[in-house]
Formats: structure tokens, sequence, C-alpha cells
């Protein structure tokens, strides 16, 4: 991923990376996919200063497309491993966490899902997703709270699966999904399916009810004004936004 210092998620970035990935799974030639980011963030999650002057009909067509990016990445058939660069907050954890394997840089980064203190309702399947990594005791907790965790807090919960140097992270990513692609590729990738098919039935069922509210909440006064805030700051620090 390549957009700005911090990789901040615009919607012509979910539209890119859903069309590359439907790309690369089509491929033969492809065995795996890496997916990456920039040193020190693998990416900083939605980009609040740009979607928060999408109008409605912008706003509804980015959240379905988010929604849809990540039911595309879970069920992608070949092995998919994230180097994860460094801070991954919300959008961009829940892009690591879709992945088979996450290998993360050691430093003082950050990485989970901190929608809720932002204003975002979290769906259902996001929840589903969580779990499927933390177990629903710790992704319930994690969720509410809007946690974010170290990288060797991450390593601890199962978030995260392995530690590398920032100079080694793509090679141990390489590593892993080398083992992989060792396998039967139609083995593998059938097991993989089998093994999330009921997560996938919720990320592909009909989102509809849940982006209803998300919409409904994301237009609230109350978190029109919390966003402004964030916005605020983050235009401060000169930094990219994230979520």
């Amino acid at each position: 991923m390549d957009r700005g210092r911090s990789n901040p998620i615009n919607h012509q970035m979910i539209k890119d990376l859903a069309s590359r990935i439907k790309e690369l799974e089509m491929d033969d030639s492809i065995g795996g996919v890496i997916i990456t980011g920039k040193e020190g963030f693998f990416s900083s999650g939605i980009d609040l200063i740009e979607a928060y002057d999408y109008n409605e009909d912008q706003t509804r067509e980015f959240w379905t497309d988010f929604l849809t990016l990540q039911a595309i990445l879970a069920s992608f058939k070949k092995p998919l491993v994230a180097a994860v660069s460094g801070h991954s907050p919300a959008g961009g954890c829940i892009m690591a966490i879709c992945c088979d394997y996450r290998v993360m840089a050691e430093g003082e980064f950050i990485i989970g899902l901190n929608e809720v203190p932002v204003g975002i309702i979290v769906p259902d399947f996001v929840f589903s997703l969580y779990a499927f990594w933390l177990g629903e005791h710790k992704a319930y907790q994690a969720l509410l709270e809007g946690k974010l965790f170290t990288v060797n807090e991450a390593c601890a919960v199962g978030l995260i699966d392995e530690v590398a140097t920032p100079e080694n992270l793509l090679a141990a990513a390489e590593k892993r999904i080398r083992s992989y692609m060792k396998l039967n590729p139609t083995t593998w990738s059938q097991s993989k399916l089998n093994l999330r098919s009921e997560l996938l039935g919720k990320m592909t069922a009909d989102q509809t009810p849940v982006l209803q509210s998300m919409l409904k909440q994301w237009w609230a006064p109350a978190t029109r004004q919390g966003l402004q805030l964030m916005i605020q700051n983050l235009k401060s620090k000169n930094t990219p936004a994230a979520n």
C-alpha cells in the first residue's frame, strides 16, 4: 500500500485494492500475496479528513465498498500474509486480520480496533472476524473498549502471529507464505475456505441493516462533532487522518 505517509484509506484506495486482489486471485502465475505498508505505518485506518467531507451518497458507497473489500480479502483463496510494517489501527487492523498470517515489525507501534470510541458502529461480522483470532471473550472486551494493543500485547493475544525486526519483516512474511505455497494448492485453498465458511457466510450476507445503522450514527451530530475534533487534532499535527 502506498498512499501518503501513513496509507490512510479513502474510497479510491478501497476500489484499487479490491480490483487488484481480484486480479491476483485469477492469475494462475501467482501463488500467494503479501500485503504491506510503509516504514512506521501499515495503514492508519480510514482517511477521516477526506471521508468526513463525503456527501450522503459518497458515504454510503464508501462504507458499502469497504465492507465488500473485507469479504474479498477474507475469501481470497490463495495464501494471504500481512507484513504489518508499523501502526495499524481500525481499518488497517481489519485488513490485517482478513489475512491468514500476520508478521509485525517490532517497535513502538499499535494495532487494534478502536471504532467504538470514534463513533463508528461495529458490524457483527467484524466481531466474528476479530473473535476468529482473539476468541470471543477478548474480542468482545477489546472492541467495546476500543483497545489498541502494543506489538508484544498483540502477539500474546493472537492478534499477530510473529514479530520481526523492520529490516527482516518482508523476509519473515515471505518465509511463511512460501511454506503455505509448498502444500497442494487445491487442498490448501479448499481447507482454508472450509475453515472460514461460517465467518465468510456472515461477511457475504446482506449488510443493508448494519449499513443503515452505521450511516445513521455517522451523521449523528455527536459523531460529527467528535470527528471534527479528531480532524482538527490531525491537521494540527500535519499528519494523515486515522481512525
